[in-house]
């Protein structure tokens, strides 16, 4: 639904799309009647329930996703931000994209979203539950990667966001595809990712994390990874 019109701009019929849901700033013209309101993703906002270890996480969350614009109405919308290279994906029924939402720039308002933490996005012994989404903090900070990431499924599209042009790997077979955390933009299909030290703390202490995790994605289905390693 949505159609490139350059390396660096979307563009998408609204009515047909029945609603786009795009970070805040996105959005570069439009034509038609079109009307914009803010948007949540579910279990993104800071209102959770219960102690300070909920309220806590819902911070987390709250400040790692970006603030989002639903677009609904007749006509076409121009989507494009700051100047970063763009990459559509088709979502087909059944398949799962996981993207950090710094790197997400927009999606069909009818896709399910929702946020789901590093440590339950992959097998990588965060443990399950609030508690293994806290202890997945500190492979987020260290890698450079967030703690929280979107997960979008059901049938429409998305649009990613990328310094430098863009690297699609297919995952599949015996072995894992390796990707350096800090490139990563996103995982689209059946893929499981997992947060591996590649040398002791003690050795990585002092020198930033730059190769010291690796993030490992096995599965079947694609992984998206960005040509520089710069966050967006």
């Amino acid at each position: 639904m949505f159609e490139k019109v350059n390396s660096k701009v979307v563009k998408v019929d609204v009515g047909q799309a029945g609603g786009v849901v795009a970070r805040t700033g996105a959005m570069l013209f439009y034509q038609g009647q079109i009307a914009f309101a803010p948007h949540q993703i579910p279990g993104a906002g800071p209102g959770m329930g219960g102690g300070g270890l909920m309220r806590m996480a819902g911070a987390m969350m709250a400040g790692e996703h970006e603030r989002t614009m639903l677009a609904r109405g007749n006509g076409v919308v121009h989507y494009g931000f700051a100047g970063l290279e763009v990459h559509v994906v088709q979502m087909q029924q059944g398949a799962v994209l996981r993207a950090e939402a710094s790197r997400l720039l927009a999606n069909t308002a009818g896709l399910q979203a929702s946020v789901v933490s590093v440590a339950s996005s992959g097998g990588g012994g965060g443990g399950g539950g609030l508690m293994g989404a806290l202890r997945g903090a500190a492979a987020g900070v260290a890698t450079g990667q967030g703690m929280f990431t979107t997960q979008l499924s059901g049938q429409g599209s998305a649009v990613l966001l990328a310094h430098g042009g863009f690297l699609e790997l297919q995952v599949g077979g015996p072995n894992p595809v390796v990707v350096d955390p800090q490139a990563f933009v996103a995982a689209y299909g059946n893929v499981q990712t997992e947060l591996k030290a590649a040398m002791s703390w003690r050795d990585a202490v002092g020198r930033g994390a730059g190769e010291a995790m690796q993030l490992h994605c096995h599965g079947q289905g694609v992984v998206y990874v960005q040509a520089s390693e710069e966050k967006l």
